[in-house]
């Protein structure tokens, strides 16, 4: 039974989850394996107690526990997952192929989740008068310079980032998650929002949909 670590919490407005946990959770549902969910304080991620350090030296989330082997990172994780549970496969084999997936995945990673979508997705785990909306305001005016541009061309002609689902498609699962809450249109990108609804039609989306209750999305295995 595969353990998933991470922090998600119930709000007035949905439930809210890790951005990068939810990489994995998707790809752990796209493979249909037996998991839980763990779990954690949120606050965890500030304070990181010895218990989480012990698990991940950085004290971040995700990690997961696989049957006592503790791996960490996100990318990481998928790429794992991929390799030890090979059905069905999320890596192109074109080698081409294959480093078009992991450098756009890599964008989505770095150039979205690490950037962007913090400056968004972070006040949203606070009241509304504790937001702060010029924080907010540029995550969104980098989503649409920098994220929505790039993902229009890359997507001309294509139902995903390298035609069939692959890794290179889970960070802009996220960015559907993180979109769905908060709002920001996509109209003037047809692709990309096309796209996006195309991800939020996979049944893998569910487990990170913030319509989707704490109890329902637990895992398979909870």
């Amino acid at each position: 039974m595969i353990v998933l670590y991470t922090t998600e919490r119930a709000y007035p407005y949905g439930v809210l989850r890790s951005t990068h946990a939810s990489k994995v959770k998707v790809v752990l549902e796209e493979k249909r394996l037996p998991y839980r969910v763990e779990r954690l304080r949120p606050g965890d991620l500030w304070k990181k107690p010895p218990e989480m350090l012990a698990k991940h030296p950085l004290g971040k989330v995700p990690f997961i526990d696989d049957g006592g082997q503790i791996i960490y990172d996100s990318t990481v994780i998928d790429e794992y997952l991929d390799d030890v549970y090979p059905q069905p496969p999320l890596k192109p084999s074109d080698p081409l192929q294959r480093a078009r997936m992991r450098m756009l995945e890599n964008f989505g990673d770095e150039g979205m989740l690490a950037t962007h979508v913090p400056l968004i997705w972070m006040p949203w785990w606070s009241p509304p008068e504790r937001r702060d909306a010029q924080a907010m305001e540029r995550g969104r005016e980098g989503l649409r310079e920098q994220v929505f541009p790039l993902l229009e061309r890359e997507l001309n002609g294509r139902d995903y980032l390298c035609d069939s689902f692959t890794l290179a498609d889970v960070p802009f699962m996220v960015l559907a998650m993180v979109l769905a809450v908060d709002g920001e249109s996509t109209e003037a990108f047809g692709n990309l929002a096309r796209y996006l609804e195309r991800l939020r039609q996979r049944d893998s989306y569910r487990a990170i949909d913030p319509r989707t209750s704490l109890e329902e999305s637990q895992g398979s295995g909870a």
